[in-house]
């Protein structure tokens, strides 16, 4: 696959506005995830921060994304020790270009929600590799050796 990547600019825990296309020439992991402190959402970030050091002596930029809110956000990594910055996405609008809004059911009830969903994006800001219905345990070690393989 070699789609380019939807560009965006959304709000940071970091403090700033973070721009896909201005990361470049660094590839870049965006891992959509359903809800700030929820059981898998928690172990995925966990997973995410632990292995962060890693990803960055690789050079890649690692950036959680869900429609909460920063303060949502700010909360959930001051709770978990968190350190991979989370960008918000409160309009839906980066979850539906990435296309990973999507319907979901749980208990019966049908809802819109966010599929956990992956995507290592290349130095040149195309997709080169995407992981949908994410299994949690292993996947951040996972996103790790596809992104050192670039």
């Amino acid at each position: 696959m070699s789609d380019m990547a939807p560009d965006f600019t959304l709000p940071s825990t970091t403090g700033e506005d973070i721009t896909l296309s201005a990361l470049r020439p660094a590839p870049v992991v965006l891992f959509f995830y359903p809800r700030d402190d929820t059981s898998g959402c928690t172990v995925e970030n966990l997973d995410f921060t632990a292995l962060l050091p890693e990803f960055e002596a690789a050079g890649v930029k690692v950036f959680g994304i869900s429609k909460d809110s920063m303060a949502s956000h700010e909360k959930f990594m001051a709770k978990k020790s968190l350190t991979v910055p989370l960008l918000s996405d409160e309009s839906d609008t980066v979850c539906e270009a990435y296309g990973v809004w999507k319907e979901k059911k749980m208990y019966g009830k049908t809802f819109m929600g966010i599929e956990r969903s992956t995507f290592l994006i290349d130095g040149e800001g195309r997709i080169a590799k995407e992981w949908r219905k994410v299994k949690v345990p292993d996947h951040a070690a996972e996103v790790l050796a596809a992104a050192k393989a670039l």
